[in-house]
């Protein structure tokens, strides 16, 4: 049985580790937590260049239960394209192009290590 505020605390974490690493790999963080609806909320917002990135941040403590990239199903993909409209659609900034990201962040508690993988522009097939 998962902890749900520890869950919380994990994901924010790996939400914060994954916003670095974007950051030494020159995005701009524009926002963070953007909420669309009950279900639908975009963890990163980044620019890459001249795309607006919006990207979808998976932690694990280890891969026993799968791979982080694993949680991300079709219905999740497409609450976050979702919320990516209603964001472009509230933006005063006019973007030409944008994608869907996702950030696999592996606490490994056993080795202190932090593994971070990046799937750049996921497709909703």
């Amino acid at each position: 049985m998962h902890n749900t505020s520890s869950n919380k605390i994990k994901g924010k974490i790996g939400e914060q580790k994954a916003a670095d690493y974007l950051q030494k790999s020159g995005y701009k963080i524009i926002e963070r937590n953007y909420r669309y609806s009950r279900f639908a909320e975009i963890d990163i917002i980044a620019k890459d260049k001249d795309t607006l990135v919006f990207v979808e941040v998976k932690t694990r403590s280890g891969t026993s239960f799968g791979h982080p990239f694993e949680a991300v199903n079709k219905s999740k993909i497409e609450n976050i394209y979702k919320a990516g409209l209603s964001y472009l659609q509230n933006s005063k900034e006019h973007y030409k192009k944008c994608r869907i990201d996702i950030i696999s962040v592996i606490n490994d508690l056993k080795t202190d290590r932090v593994k971070i993988e990046h799937l750049k522009n996921i497709s909703l097939n």
